[in-house]
């Protein structure tokens, strides 16, 4: 499938719509934990285990753009969504069928490993392009797709809270509202398969553009996974990642526990809000804070997201059960910090490693993802679970797990700072002709 190449006059922001109907659909994920409560009682599982296909999900969504981000930048855009469309979709008819069936397995296997294969090549399919589509604003470019997969929660949590109610929270409403979803989701992301196009290279490039293209770092895929500042980065979406995962995994049960031995108690519904609340934050953030990285660096927004996130979980710990807004305030902020982080991250990594393949960086630093998303719901639901054994209730529950997430926070906040500039001897070195052509890829004609 050759990547569809934008005609003459054609206008760079019909692709950030393209890319918004891929993020908007895959973003579901984050509306799980709707999930989980008719899950345990429907099939008579723990917290940890029904966050099993989600943590799978992300751990798939980080190895399949690890492996998948070199095709992605080879076949091109289309490609890429297609392949999104059709694992993500499938997983959840899967899904479907084990709910149906009673089969938890299969639930695991369609939602988390299927689906999740879906999920890492949605996520990186738009990225590349979008930053040869908006060579002067990447952080906005990249913050306005990757803002789609933080607000997807903000569409499917009310839509599947509504699905379970009216279809039913036992095993066959829940297979009914996976098989909606996956029918749903497969029509919506095909008009970004049709929609997407790739900058149409010059005809004639000028010397002094090829010029300009050397100054900067070009550095390869291969290059770049053996350099300091990948791993330092790696560490930093890590830490943040795990940081704000966990929770977000866990937010429906998390507010309920949290004020359920309160006069404070929250509903069913309420929750669900809580959850979409938590969405728009999730969304405002990628593209508040990337554009912000474009005014005051990529260094000092990640100081922002980790150092004042970390105080944002002191408050929680400390004061969150005695006060339903500094919850959800510093709840919502956190999730502006740890969406902002996903969208900041291909900017970094444009300025430390050039374009020349920032979109198979990219997806091989998602590792960093996969790791957190084991991680971050495993402590929380780990600790939460032997809490419960030990006869301890609502905020108690939590209490642990936060002060774990500052420290976590605390070590990306000194990865950053080790941040530097790649040395020269990992740059691509290039003739003026190469320069030329990959000058010519990545400027658009039309802007």
């Amino acid at each position: 499938m050759s990547p569809p190449v934008a005609p003459p006059g054609w206008s760079r922001w019909l692709v950030p719509p393209a890319a918004l109907s891929i993020h908007l659909s895959i973003g579901q994920a984050y509306a799980w934990s709707v999930f989980k409560p008719p899950l345990e009682s429907a099939l008579d599982l723990s917290g940890t285990q029904s966050a099993l296909p989600f943590q799978l999900a992300i751990v798939m969504l980080g190895l399949s753009a690890a492996f998948g981000g070199t095709l992605v930048e080879r076949n091109g855009p289309r490609w890429a969504m297609t392949v999104a469309l059709v694992f993500f979709s499938t997983g959840f008819l899967v899904s479907a069928l084990g709910a149906a069936t009673g089969q938890y397995w299969l639930i695991v296997f369609g939602y988390g490993f299927i689906g999740g294969i879906g999920l890492g090549i949605g996520y990186i399919s738009p990225v590349s392009t979008l930053i040869k589509w908006f060579p002067d604003r990447p952080g906005m470019a990249t913050g306005i797709a990757i803002m789609g997969f933080g607000g997807g929660a903000l569409i499917a949590s009310p839509w599947s809270a509504q699905m379970l109610e009216s279809f039913g929270s036992d095993s066959d409403g829940i297979a009914l509202a996976f098989l909606v979803h996956g029918l749903t989701y497969a029509v919506f992301m095909t008009l970004g398969v049709l929609l997407v196009r790739v900058p149409r290279p010059r005809e004639a490039v000028a010397e002094t553009a090829a010029a300009n293209v050397v100054t900067g770092p070009q550095v390869s895929a291969d290059s770049a996974v053996r350099t300091p500042q990948f791993w330092c980065l790696w560490v930093v979406l890590c830490m943040n990642v795990t940081a704000g995962i966990g929770i977000l995994e866990k937010a429906a049960p998390m507010i309920k526990d949290f004020f359920a031995d309160t006069s404070q108690t929250v509903s069913v519904t309420a929750a669900a809000g809580f959850v979409a609340l938590l969405s728009a934050a999730n969304m405002a953030g990628r593209i508040g804070w990337s554009s912000t990285s474009d005014l005051i660096g990529r260094k000092n927004v990640y100081r922002v997201y980790l150092g004042v996130g970390a105080l944002m979980y002191a408050l929680i710990a400390s004061f969150g059960d005695s006060s339903k807004p500094v919850f959800v305030i510093s709840a919502l902020v956190i999730l502006s910090f740890y969406g902002g982080g996903f969208a900041t991250i291909p900017a970094y990594l444009k300025d430390l490693f050039g374009t020349y393949q920032v979109g198979a960086i990219h997806g091989r630093l998602l590792t960093a993802w996969s790791t957190a998303g084991v991680l971050g719901p495993l402590i929380v639901n780990w600790i939460a679970d032997r809490q419960e054994e030990a006869g301890k209730s609502g905020a108690s529950l939590y209490t642990l797990s936060l002060f774990i997430m500052i420290g976590l926070l605390a070590v990306g906040f000194v990865a950053n700072e080790l941040v530097r500039p790649v040395h020269p001897r990992h740059h691509v070195t290039t003739t003026p002709k190469e320069a030329a052509d990959v000058g010519a890829r990545q400027q658009p004609e039309s802007a």
